[in-house]
């Protein structure tokens, strides 16, 4: 195999991957609290060839050699963390955070994060420490994982309470005719090194290999107070650039074809050599 087919063979693999991070944005355009990725790419063993002396003619201007390369590869995923636009929803318990930091919640077990704020409220279906506690309902999201509080714990309220949030997360509740009073308050972190977060499933966020959360959020962010706030009754949108996904796609399909024709060209190269005769 040549180092033309070498070359486009790792290309097209490496604008393949492209093209799924773009699909993957274009997918999510619609998913609330969902942040764009970028794909960052990297040359394969570049290196200069020399030329040969008899290449070196009076007159000529440019250097003696050319960069001969293999192609590119993927080196790693970024993530555009910008703020997503607002859309009113009137639903008090739809949240959307204004500023850099998300929502704590617990799935399958496991504490992770996210910037979606679809939140609403469900009969407690957990056994009871005490039969005679009274019922209570917990805040999920739309996949039911439970929204944590500042102790760590989800967020529950008595049943057939009225609900609401404040911008500092605070849960007020009101029975019957009475007073509203706080009850909790959800806990959202900053974030200081969103590197260190790895997108899972569902729009949910992990933490990388070997880092904890006072390395991604730093110190005690679980029980401090956020730089950020919270507006009730909104959901933060994608910030998926559509025009932009679109003509990336465009590009990306191009680049495909070029490379997938320059292998073909290659190929054909080869058999002609392998049925020249002398």
């Amino acid at each position: 195999m040549n180092n033309s087919m070498i070359s486009a063979k790792v290309s097209m693999t490496a604008i393949q991957q492209r093209l799924d991070v773009i699909s993957d944005n274009i997918a999510n355009v619609n998913t609330a609290g969902y942040k764009s990725k970028q794909a960052n790419f990297e040359d394969v063993l570049t290196r200069i060839q020399q030329q040969d002396d008899k290449y070196k003619q009076d007159g000529r201007s440019t250097p003696m050699g050319y960069n001969l390369g293999f192609g590119a590869r993927l080196v790693n995923l970024t993530r555009d963390m910008s703020q997503g636009s607002m859309q009113e929803t009137g639903n008090p318990t739809d949240l959307a955070i204004e500023g850099n930091a998300m929502f704590a919640v617990q799935a399958d077990g496991q504490k992770v994060w996210t910037r979606q704020g679809a939140f609403h409220f469900v009969p407690d279906m957990r056994p009871k420490a005490n039969p005679n506690d009274p019922d209570l309902m917990v805040l999920v999201n739309g996949d039911g994982n439970f929204a944590l509080n500042r102790q760590g714990e989800p967020m529950t309220a008595p049943m057939n309470s009225t609900v609401a949030f404040d911008e500092k997360g605070n849960l007020l509740i009101r029975q019957g005719n009475g007073n509203a009073v706080i009850s909790g308050q959800l806990q959202m972190v900053d974030i200081e090194r969103p590197e260190g977060l790895v997108q899972l499933a569902d729009n949910l966020f992990g933490l990388g290999a070997g880092l904890t959360e006072n390395d991604v959020f730093g110190a005690n962010a679980a029980t401090r107070v956020p730089q950020a706030s919270i507006r009730t009754g909104f959901l933060e949108q994608s910030n998926v650039d559509m025009t932009q996904e679109m003509a990336l796609l465009m590009q990306g399909q191009r680049t495909y074809q070029l490379a997938a024709r320059a292998l073909t060209s290659s190929d054909s190269m080869a058999g002609l050599a392998n049925n020249m005769r002398a």
